[in-house]
């Protein structure tokens, strides 16, 4: 009788849609080098339980240590779910200290930064948020990027 409640308890909750506690998705830049025409989107479902969270969203950064600057400028496209509006802004990621050491992890010759860009967002509409991400630096193509990425974890009720 036990194993019988328990087996339906088991069904029950694999039926209930499946809440976001983080979102993390990399994806590579063709050639290492990205251009202006390159513009990887991402796409984050929402289900109305998790509306009730605030979440914290990173870019994802990473390059070899050839790459030629201390920061990426990246245009941050984003759209809500039922809006045809999209929603941009520029923000800076800052890449390597004053000295020019890297930030971030490195291996060998290469380097991940996982830079927040907004802390304790509110994704208030059930849907799918789609973000768009474009390299806005003078040089195009920009050379020695090897992956971008989004990633958004909860961080905790509103």
């Amino acid at each position: 009788m036990a194993a019988a409640i328990a087996a339906g308890c088991l069904l029950m909750a694999s039926c209930l849609p499946a809440k976001m506690d983080t979102y993390e998705k990399n994806l590579e830049i063709p050639g290492h080098r990205w251009s202006y025409d390159h513009k990887p989107v991402f796409e984050v479902t929402v289900s109305p339980a998790d509306t009730a969270y605030l979440y914290n969203i990173y870019v994802n950064i990473r390059h070899t240590d050839a790459y030629p600057y201390s920061n990426i400028w990246v245009l941050v496209d984003t759209q809500f779910p039922g809006d045809s509006t999209s929603h941009p802004r520029r923000v800076e990621l800052p890449l390597a200290d004053a000295s020019g050491k890297w930030l971030g992890s490195g291996l060998d010759d290469i380097y991940e930064h996982r830079i927040p860009i907004q802390e304790r967002a509110i994704l208030n509409k059930p849907g799918t948020y789609r973000f768009t991400f474009e390299q806005n630096m003078r040089q195009n193509p920009l050379p020695y990027v090897m992956n971008v990425g989004l990633r958004i974890e909860k961080a905790g009720l509103r």
